[in-house]
């Protein structure tokens, strides 16, 4: 079963589904992080193959290497064949001299579920670029948003229940958990849940902290908790070592509204103190229920030497299934 759902997560599907008569829909191939650009004929040139770069593969945030947003692939409309089609994540650039109105579009599981279709009409390629520039953030939102749900789609599917049963008991809400993670420690107002593989090591923190006021999810105040709390609760492997902040890379916060919630992400890099470990890590911070303490949902990735781009989006889509109980 973790076999089936490291897999699912990070492995190219193509299966066909079943029905009474029904039009077949196929299951998506592709992928994690991977978009396909079909790109109109009459505008295949450098210039728009740049921009397409540029707009959808910035470096990904706090990752202690360079890696991008999404891994592009492109393709001129010709070519976009059955196969591509299938593809977890298709953008369409698409050229008429007649388009109204100009702009962008979404669809959903068109060729294969579940599926995001991005459609950018415009009336010519300097439009087109004009499209792109000027909608980056939505359009890497939706994207992102479409490899989110997929993950919580697949871990509410193939749940590790009795986790999310001990955190709800604990702290009266709980994100999901796929099968394969464990329970590695429990303390007062302190979680660990984890994943191993002899190559990586993923953990999910939950912990709590009184809420003040508002000064509370000052940068400096959120990174001065978190750094006392994983001193007591992450210690290294050796005498005087444990997990911190790494002090090199500032970390950044930004506020964000998703659906009921209203919370304070942190992105940065943690090490181990005295030793040789470190990775990303990234946060989310609340108010809970009381009113009167700080919920923080926080993951990190240690996978050293190799890209942890598609480790922290999976994590990321964990802590985005936070349920109240």
């Amino acid at each position: 079963m973790k076999k089936y759902f490291y897999n699912l997560l990070f492995l190219p599907v193509l299966l066909a589904s079943c029905g009474d008569g029904m039009r077949t829909m196929h299951h998506i191939s592709g992928k994690a992080g991977e978009v396909v650009v079909v790109i109109d004929n009459k505008i295949w040139d450098k210039s728009v193959c740049d921009t397409v770069h540029k707009i959808l593969a910035p470096d990904y945030p706090a990752l202690p290497q360079r890696e991008p947003v999404f891994d592009i692939v492109e393709l001129q409309e010709t070519s976009f064949s059955n196969i591509f089609q299938l593809h977890r994540n298709v953008v369409l650039l698409k050229v008429a001299a007649d388009t109204v109105p100009e702009g962008i579009s979404v669809k959903h599981d068109v060729w294969a579920q579940p599926q995001t279709v991005v459609v950018v009409s415009a009336k010519n390629g300097d439009n087109i670029i004009s499209l792109l520039a000027g909608n980056q953030e939505r359009m890497i939102h939706i994207l992102e948003q479409a490899e989110r749900d997929r993950v919580i789609d697949a871990t509410k599917k193939y749940e590790a229940k009795a986790l999310r049963d001990t955190v709800n008991k604990h702290f009266g809400g709980s994100p999901y958990f796929p099968m394969g993670y464990t329970l590695r420690k429990v303390s007062t107002d302190f979680i660990w849940i984890g994943y191993e593989t002899n190559k990586a090591i993923l953990g999910l923190f939950i912990y709590s902290y009184p809420y003040k006021d508002s000064s509370t999810f000052h940068l400096q105040n959120i990174i001065a908790e978190r750094n006392k709390i994983l001193q007591k609760e992450v210690p290294g492997q050796f005498e005087d070592t444990y997990m911190t902040t790494a002090p090199l890379f500032p970390p950044q916060t930004r506020s964000i509204r998703y659906k009921d919630f209203h919370f304070v992400e942190t992105r940065g890099l943690w090490d181990i103190e005295n030793d040789f470990m470190g990775g990303p890590f990234i946060s989310h911070a609340l108010i809970d229920k009381t009113g009167e303490k700080v919920l923080a949902l926080e993951a990190f990735v240690y996978h050293p030497r190799a890209d942890k781009r598609n480790y922290v989006r999976q994590l990321e889509a964990i802590l985005y299934s936070f349920e109240w109980k």
